[in-house]
């Protein structure tokens, strides 16, 4: 791999060297890497590009790693990556994308990812998304996520994208058993005239299963955000989400939070709020020496972190 792939890398999972444990990592539509382990098979799919995750039962503190990296311009591609983790495992999933984009022609990564858990399971998923290069041609990413949770199990998700992504749409649904728990925390900036929409569907159908989503956002210039939250309460249940959003400059951003009760026992909130930084805070800062520019970075990485 050429210095701009290793630096992708390093910006969507956090890789200077191959991991310890499960890996495919894929550079310019194609497998470059891969590695698998006793508890941890990754095959690939011969009906459509893309791979296939086992995860044996009883999998315990093991980690798989895709991470994807474009580096020439013009790529178009489409993935479908299959999660099969059996019960009673406890894994963590790095994924995520990173396009580096220095010519004309647009470049663009959709990715389906499918998780079918097991019972009594707890998985870490995080996917980090970063765009670069001086080029005209975007860069495109339209990340899809769909879970599927069974009894009792645990699916805690992390996702970010804070630079360089022209435009997006980023996709969640999930269906959850009795006593599952999902929750995911969504961090996201957008700047220039980048466009960013974020839909999350999920059906508390188990008795005792519970979701908490939350949506942290900095939209900043002429960029234009949409949050979407659909929370549907089908048994004895807990359901929360948040959207929070800090708006500046000619920036634009829409929260749609919708919450539907078809049980008596379902417990449904949803909150959502947008507004600029406030000027005390600023000031504040800059007392302490920051300029008004070094202030709002301050903030907003705090509001991020």
């Amino acid at each position: 791999m050429d210095e701009i792939q290793k630096n992708l890398l390093e910006q969507v999972a956090g890789l200077h060297e191959m991991p310890e444990g499960a890996y495919n990592i894929r550079a310019n539509g194609k497998s470059v890497e891969r590695s698998t382990t006793a508890h941890i098979d990754i095959i690939t799919k011969t009906d459509k590009q893309g791979i296939d995750i086992v995860i044996k039962p009883g999998t315990k503190n093991e980690s798989v790693h895709i991470p994807v990296v474009l580096s020439q311009s013009g790529l178009t591609e489409m993935v479908y990556n299959d999660f099969y983790i059996g019960d009673d495992c406890d894994v963590t999933i790095i994924a995520g994308c990173g396009i580096h984009n220095s010519g004309d022609a647009d470049s663009k990564h959709d990715g389906i990812h499918s998780f079918y858990i097991g019972k009594n399971s707890h998985v870490k998923y995080v996917e980090k998304h970063y765009g670069s290069g001086d080029g005209r041609g975007e860069r495109i990413m339209n990340p899809e996520t769909v879970v599927d949770l069974g009894e009792n199990s645990f699916m805690e998700m992390e996702t970010v994208q804070i630079k360089g992504v022209d435009s997006t749409k980023r996709s969640t649904t999930a269906k959850l058993a009795d006593g599952s728990r999902l929750v995911v925390t969504e961090k996201l900036m957008t700047h220039g005239h980048q466009t960013a929409e974020t839909s999350f569907k999920v059906d508390l159908d188990g008795e005792g299963s519970s979701a908490n989503i939350i949506s942290r956002s900095v939209a900043r210039e002429d960029s234009r955000q949409v949050f979407l939250s659909k929370i549907n309460g089908n048994n004895r249940c807990a359901g929360h989400s948040e959207c929070d959003g800090i708006i500046m400059d000619n920036a634009k951003i829409s929260a749609i939070p919708e919450i539907t009760a078809n049980h008596l026992d379902a417990e449904l909130i949803h909150e959502a709020a947008i507004g600029k930084i406030a000027g005390e805070q600023i000031v504040k800062l800059m007392t302490l020496g920051l300029t008004e520019a070094e202030a709002e970075a301050q903030i907003i990485n705090g509001f991020l972190k």
